[in-house]
């Protein structure tokens, strides 16, 4: 009887080794179960993970050596799909940032576009692409040559100990400004913008500190005192002031650089002078400016000049019939205007229009007569 081949059956180790060494195998040649990739961002063909070599001699591996190639193996393979994967996320994170940072680049330019403030926003094209924070933005704006060109006057405030304005307050004042000039009637020049809606005259009045209201009250005292006054009122404030050149009182007065009381003070003089020169007087600019201290004006002055003309004829020609002191514009003055040497003058005038009454009345045939009445009552 033949006797059956024994077959040796493997130990629970000789199994274990064997199924490892299969798998490793199948894993070097990317076979089996390892023929796809790991996850769907590695592939074989871009991260190759091999066995390490292993010496010829020896024929079987322990398991616990293929089970620790293995995992070295799976773990390099995670790493350079982590790898890939997060390169990915950063390129399309970048395209994100880039995307919504040119739609807010063309939103931000079409904006200042309508305020004439394109120039302001192009040289910043790759900064706010990039998407910066706003605080980083406002800085790089304000450190471009456009905007400090398009807000100068900021720059000369801080050279007087003046704060620099914020860009809205600026352009608010700007626009005040051109509406109070535009209203008023003021030529085109003196309001209209360039193409950076910059106009020099504005930075001037920013630069000066001068407020609408301000600007508004000299607009006023060169358009009501001076332009539309009496014409005698130009020709005094030239000749008081030839610094005004050409009679230009509107762009004088519209100066930040002359003060507005200064303004006031020699616009005043020049009404006073002109009420002199229309009542056939004149006068100088320091006893114009002595009788506006006096509280006097240029209405006051016009009403007093024209009762002055009488009395300053029949005084010169009474005091000298009668060799008394002079009796002159300067003194008519004093009296009309009520000066520190009124009491004075209305004595002069009283004294030789009383002189004057006793020579009439002494007369025979004319005492008490319409003639003495006249002659006296009109000085």
């Amino acid at each position: 009887m033949a006797t059956k081949k024994k077959v040796k059956t493997p130990t629970a180790g000789e199994a274990a080794s064997a199924r490892l060494q299969a798998e490793a195998a199948d894993f070097a040649a990317g076979t089996g179960r390892y023929a796809q990739p790991l996850n769907p961002i590695y592939t074989p063909s871009t991260t190759t993970a091999t066995l390490p070599e292993t010496d010829t001699k020896t024929t079987t591996l322990t398991p616990e050596q293929i089970l620790a190639q293995l995992l070295a193996a799976q773990n390099a393979a995670s790493a350079a799909n982590a790898a890939e994967k997060a390169r990915q996320e950063a390129a399309a994170e970048a395209e994100r940032l880039r995307r919504q940072g040119q739609s807010a680049y063309d939103i931000l330019l079409s904006e200042f576009n309508q305020y004439g403030l394109g120039s302001l926003v192009e040289p910043l094209k790759n900064l706010i692409i990039s998407g910066p924070s706003s605080s980083e933005l406002t800085l790089a704006l304000r450190a471009t040559d456009a905007y400090k060109k398009r807000f100068a006057a900021n720059a000369e405030r801080v050279k007087k100990g003046l704060s620099a304005l914020d860009e809205s307050v600026y352009i608010g004042l700007e626009d005040k400004y051109q509406t109070l000039m535009r209203n008023y009637g003021l030529p085109a020049s003196y309001y209209s913008k360039d193409s950076m809606g910059r106009q020099e005259g504005f930075e001037k009045f920013i630069a000066g500190d001068v407020s609408p209201t301000e600007l508004e009250d000299r607009i006023l005292t060169a358009q009501n005192r001076v332009i539309n006054a009496p014409a005698e009122v130009s020709t005094a404030l030239k000749q008081f002031y030839p610094d005004i050149t050409n009679g230009d009182i509107l762009a004088y007065t519209l100066d930040p650089e002359k003060g507005l009381s200064e303004i006031k003070r020699k616009v005043t003089a020049a009404e006073i002078g002109g009420a002199a020169i229309g009542a056939g007087l004149g006068t100088t600019a320091a006893r114009a400016e002595e009788l506006a201290k006096y509280g006097v004006t240029g209405a006051v002055a016009r009403q007093g000049y024209q009762a002055a003309v009488p009395l300053i004829e029949r005084g010169r020609q009474l005091s000298a019939f009668y060799q008394e002191s002079p009796y002159t514009q300067a003194t008519a003055e004093e009296e009309l205007f009520n000066l520190s040497g009124a009491a004075e003058a209305t004595a002069q005038r009283k004294k030789i229009s009383a002189l004057e009454t006793a020579e009439f009345s002494g007369r025979s045939g004319l005492t008490g007569g319409a003639l003495s009445r006249d002659r006296a009552g009109s000085f």
